[in-house]
């Protein structure tokens, strides 16, 4: 296992996996409460691979529930990266792929599946999938399952497993109906906290630029320009993200887009190609980023704010992770001032106000725009400027 995890170029465990890795081992139950970026996935995944490695039996032996296919494929892709020569790849059950290759995993032998809720559920439905010797189930993000409907699901799922078993459970809030579901599912848990989940991580510094409506696209570009590292740009509205992307690629800024309309080879692909570089910016909404896992990326951007305050702490979680440095600007425009002061009284947060060197502040565009023509109809040029907005310009 360590020779594995040595090249994989996994070298040092997160504070997560050091506190989650050695009670898992021993088969005692779990429950994480962890920022995003902590390593949860390999919290789990290395006891389970060191069980699979000590234990010969055959059968489906754990079962990782995820709430998105994104998330499903990257945790199974992990899985095989770590699984050596004498363990099957994983089985990944989720919609929108060829079932025949999942129903195929399950007949070569596979020892772990990764699924989505709703998928697994038509497949026990089926009789397609038996779990008899099943010894670990995981619920990742398991707040999350809860919040896009999946509770029947995992409900149904959960009564067709053993009773006794091991039960890891990770989830970014550990309250309401989370605290009530694991209750039921788990015996005398190990229980973990790592920071508070309801703000952003010490290691992404949060700064905020304000435009005009018309002058935000040229604000983005600046902010990619001015960044070398991989972009993930989120917007409010799947319509939205298909301009910002479209623009970005006429500007000629490699983007690529992901949103609910998209097809899952649309969005599979693009999530390859930003994983693999071929894009160095990902342009998302809100439901589509469920399950993104990109290591490495140095900016997130808020071109909109977010509907809600949660919204914003799983966007910026992209960055800052693992240990590293990450950036996360936000833009907003004159009207949303008093939002922004709002969102941040409620997460408990600061967000540096900035401005790009070169772009005017909204009030000089207001100020300007305010400014009577002249008989030509022509608005004044910098140089006949009233002085107030000259300072505010210098300012």
């Amino acid at each position: 296992m360590k020779e594995q995890l040595s090249c994989a170029g996994f070298m040092k465990p997160t504070p997560v996996q050091a506190a989650a890795i050695p009670p898992g081992v021993e088969g005692k139950d779990i429950l994480a409460t962890a920022q995003t970026g902590t390593g949860k996935t390999l919290a789990f995944l290395i006891p389970i691979l060191e069980r699979l490695l000590r234990d010969g039996t055959d059968g489906v032996a754990a079962l990782v529930l995820v709430p998105t296919r994104e998330l499903a494929m990257q945790v199974a892709a992990q899985h095989d990266a770590l699984r050596g020569r004498k363990l099957p790849v994983a089985a990944l059950i989720v919609g929108g792929l060829s079932e025949y290759h999942q129903r195929e995993a399950l007949r070569r032998g596979s020892r772990v599946v990764v699924a989505t809720p709703g998928r697994l559920e038509d497949f026990l439905d089926r009789g397609l999938i038996h779990f008899s010797n099943l010894k670990t189930l995981v619920l990742d993000e398991a707040d999350r399952m809860l919040d896009m409907g999946f509770r029947p699901a995992i409900l149904r799922i959960v009564a067709a497993l053993p009773k006794e078993r091991q039960t890891l459970c990770f989830s970014a809030t550990m309250e309401g109906d989370t605290a009530r579901l694991v209750k039921d599912y788990t015996k005398n848990p190990v229980r973990l906290t790592f920071g508070s989940t309801l703000k952003p991580s010490e290691n992404v510094r949060l700064q905020a630029f304000e435009a005009a409506a018309e002058g935000k696209p040229e604000t983005l570009r600046r902010l990619l320009n001015n960044e070398t590292g991989q972009c993930l740009v989120f917007a409010r509205t799947k319509r939205g993200a298909e301009k910002i992307a479209n623009h970005l690629n006429r500007e000629g800024i490699q983007s690529a887009v992901i949103h609910g309309d998209r097809s899952q080879s649309q969005r599979t692909a693009a999530l390859s190609g930003f994983q693999k570089g071929r894009y160095r910016v990902l342009v998302a909404t809100d439901l589509a980023s469920r399950g993104i896992h990109v290591e490495n990326i140095a900016h997130v951007i808020n071109y909109d704010l977010p509907e809600v305050a949660e919204n914003f702490i799983h966007r910026v979680g992209r960055t800052g992770r693992a240990g590293n440095r990450g950036t996360a600007s936000t833009l907003f425009v004159r009207g949303q001032r008093s939002d922004l002061s709002q969102l941040e009284r409620q997460l408990g947060v600061h967000l540096e106000r900035m401005q790009l060197e070169g772009l005017p502040h909204e009030d000089v565009r207001r100020m300007i725009r305010e400014i009577p023509r002249s008989q030509s109809g022509r608005k004044p040029s910098i140089v006949q400027l009233p002085g107030e907005v000259l300072q505010l310009q210098m300012d």
